[in-house]
């Protein structure tokens, strides 16, 4: 019996198998066993249950006999012919990952994963996507990681960037996609607001969005291959996806709002905005929008010329376009109020 057959006889006759019993049973290495796991799990033949040292695998259709409820899914999927949506039903047929969780965390969930997905089939360019997804004691996390061109490095040659940085900036403000005929660039601005935890890393840059401290942080690391996105939610979070689409959406349901992180575009160390040109930087692509909002945490101070370029300037060349602004210090708002606005233009704290 060769260890293929091995596997898949011990599964269905004692109902789980572990690499342990492959290497007791041939005396093969750990490592040279593990390999034929992953191909069938790869291959769908069996199911990873469990992670480190308690790693099991199961037949997919011994799964409701298995002890216990299968609470993790990790696969790698061959990026032909591949649905996000058949993904998802994948992992809820074989798993147990949404028993008992809310229905808010459930779409949540869902609209993240599946939009994620979405992203990696038709944007990566990689031949193979890992989907990886698990139920926490304290709530739901999954990731998923690609091998292909990368979604700053895509950015970059779509939309004829000077940097990474700049492909960052444009990626957070929304309906920027590299394929504008069929994608409205709306899954990544709205998956990163359903989570407690979005984590995008690709290339040399990590993006770090903490909505549970309303936090935001980009670090350079080592670079990667692809991209990687990896998303947690607390079992008990309130949050709930029809309040996020009503924030940044009008009544006639289009995608009209976004929000902007002005410390994003801040030059060197310095956490202050002076010039028009970090201005103009921050403004571009915005007309799109019926409604902006400015974020300023983090800002230490804004000059004149900064705000006169956003409120009196920009303001004036689009005065349909509504301006506001939040968690901006006193510094910042004292300079913001003493730009002079032109008639009939509103600017508002949220």
């Amino acid at each position: 019996m060769n260890i293929r057959e091995f596997i898949l006889k011990t599964a269905k006759d004692k109902g789980v198998v572990r690499v342990f019993d492959a290497v007791k049973a041939t005396g093969f290495s750990r490592t040279y066993i593990h390999r034929f796991f992953q191909n069938l799990v790869e291959e769908g033949v069996i199911v990873k249950v469990g992670h480190t040292n308690r790693t099991q695998y199961v037949l997919p259709n011994k799964i409701n006999e298995a002890k216990g409820k299968i609470l993790a899914f990790n696969r790698i999927f061959k990026n032909e012919h591949l649905r996000e949506d058949s993904v998802f039903e994948l992992v809820k047929s074989q798993t147990g990952i949404f028993g008992g969780i809310s229905e808010n965390i459930s779409r949540l969930v869902e609209y993240g994963f599946t939009e994620m997905v979405n992203n990696a089939i038709e944007h990566s360019g990689s031949l193979k996507i890992k989907v990886s997804i698990i139920r926490q004691e304290n709530g739901i996390r999954f990731e998923v990681i690609d091998w292909g061109v990368g979604i700053f490095e895509k950015l970059i040659h779509a939309r004829h960037l000077r940097s990474t940085e700049e492909a960052v900036q444009d990626l957070l403000k929304g309906k920027q996609t590299t394929d504008p005929e069929a994608h409205t660039g709306e899954g990544i601005f709205f998956t990163r607001r359903g989570a407690d935890i979005f984590v995008i890393k690709s290339s040399n840059k990590r993006l770090l969005f903490d909505n549970l401290r309303n936090d935001f942080t980009v670090t350079t690391v080592k670079s990667l291959v692809g991209t990687r996105i990896v998303y947690f939610i607390s079992a008990a979070s309130a949050r709930n996806l029809g309040d996020i689409f009503r924030e940044f959406t009008s009544e006639s349901f289009e995608f009209s709002a976004t929000e902007v992180i002005v410390k994003l575009y801040k030059n060197g160390g310095s956490k202050n905005f002076i010039s028009r040109s970090q201005a103009r930087r921050i403004l571009s692509g915005l007309d799109k929008f019926k409604k902006i909002i400015l974020d300023f945490q983090g800002v230490a101070g804004v000059g004149q010329g900064f705000a006169d370029e956003v409120f009196r300037v920009w303001k004036g060349r689009y005065p349909q376009i509504e301006i506001m602004f939040r968690n901006a210090n006193s510094d910042v708002q004292f300079i913001i109020n003493h730009v002079k606005f032109s008639e009939g233009s509103s600017l508002k704290g949220v």
